[in-house]
């Protein structure tokens, strides 16, 4: 079995995809755009940041596992991958630590606006008068919005800092915000209009592309800082221009619109040059700790798919199957005699959604369970129940 590794992946670890007995194509430079070729004859794939376009899937048949070495799947094309049926997992949690870390940085920089210090000493110059005017952290508002597993981390380094939390997310709750410590806001807006730091860690989705509006932006207090480790497709980035340009809020970025695949690239943005704005190049998870953690749960989905077919974390799989009723076949543990079962549920044009097979001690007889998308007329029941030998008992009922 082959497995292609499509971007920087630890030494150590590609030796243990090795030890898996899989055969390691490791191509960190390869294009997004020649993926599909690359990866034509691969059971898996492995990417961080490289996008994971539909193409692919129709490329390589044989291609059952793409694992996002990072925390979200948004570079994927998960719905062109579950038309194929091919498993999406990704590795959530693992690079928390280190967002969290930066998150806290640039409110820190933003603070003490450490960057324009380290500036004018480069430049020759001294001016503690100017930079003695920060106004410190104790006691100032940070609002977070997502408490996913970052959101987490950043809360605990912000409470250390002795600063008041107040948070939203869409499953936030007071019970919950007191065990966390926080003071829940009703609502993003209302978030904004808190907050001295507006920290984002929302996941991207259709759901939340645009999320931090204009409206919402423009209910930051006068010189608030935006906190963005997050994707900037979350927030309208026409406002966010704007607003930063006349300086009535400041920012500090992890993430960019429009910004380079590649890990060294010329990149002219407007809005990193203002003055008010502090940018990183998308480093949030590019630690040594954070890269070896998640470089280790991918092996371990690569080996538990391996060695089981399960796909620990999976984005893709259903929840919930369409189906509309449940038969259930009792019958001695024979060759074929599930295949005639079948084989007469096809017959009735009823579509299987899922299967599953239960085996007694003894190993002389099973029960198996049958999801079908309708539920069966009593003419199929008899057949089984009459024609097809070994079997011992038939029902069904809704679901």
């Amino acid at each position: 079995m082959k497995i292609l590794v499509a971007d920087a992946f630890p030494t150590e670890r590609l030796a243990d995809f090795q030890s898996l007995g899989l055969e390691v194509d490791h191509r960190p430079d390869v294009a997004a755009k020649d993926l599909a070729a690359a990866v034509r004859d691969a059971s898996i794939l492995v990417v961080r940041s490289k996008q994971v376009l539909g193409e692919v899937f129709e490329s390589a048949s044989g291609l059952s596992l793409v694992v996002r070495a990072g925390a979200g799947v948004n570079t994927i094309d998960v719905p062109a991958a579950s038309r194929r049926g091919v498993y999406v997992a990704n590795c959530p949690g693992q690079n928390s630590i280190a967002v969290a870390e930066l998150a806290i940085g640039l409110v820190i920089a933003l603070d003490r606006r450490i960057p324009d210090n380290v500036a004018l000493l480069r430049a020759g110059r001294w001016d503690k008068k100017t930079f003695s005017e920060a106004q410190g952290l104790f006691g100032r508002t940070l609002g977070v919005a997502g408490l996913g597993s970052i959101g987490r981390e950043v809360v605990t380094r912000a409470q250390a800092l002795g600063m008041r939390v107040v948070a939203w997310s869409r499953s936030l709750d007071d019970r919950k915000a007191k065990a966390l410590g926080v003071e829940r806001a009703p609502d993003l807006a209302a978030l904004a209009r808190e907050a001295d730091y507006l920290s984002l860690h929302l996941a991207l989705s259709k759901e939340t592309r645009g999320i931090v509006s204009r409206d919402v932006l423009a209910a930051m207090k006068p010189g608030a800082a935006l906190v963005n480790t997050a994707r900037a497709e979350i927030v309208d980035q026409v406002a966010l221009l704007e607003l930063a340009r006349t300086g009535r809020i400041r920012l500090g970025t992890d993430v960019f619109a429009g910004e380079p695949e590649k890990g060294k690239a010329d990149f002219d943005s407007e809005l990193a040059k203002l003055p008010n704005v502090y940018g990183t190049h998308h480093i949030g998870a590019s630690t040594a700790q954070a890269q070896d953690a998640i470089a280790r749960e991918a092996v371990r989905i690569v080996e538990a798919f391996v060695r089981s077919g399960e796909v620990p974390n999976c984005v893709n799989v259903a929840g919930k199957t369409p189906a509309r009723a449940r038969l259930v076949v009792r019958h001695l543990d024979k060759v074929g005699v599930l295949a005639n079962v079948l084989g007469a549920i096809r017959e009735a044009g009823i579509n299987v959604e899922e299967v599953q097979n239960t085996i007694f001690e003894e190993h002389q007889a099973a029960s198996c369970s049958i999801d079908l998308d309708e539920r069966p007329q009593e003419a199929l029941l008899e057949h089984l129940r009459t024609r097809i030998p070994d079997v011992l008992f038939v029902g069904s009922f809704e679901l």
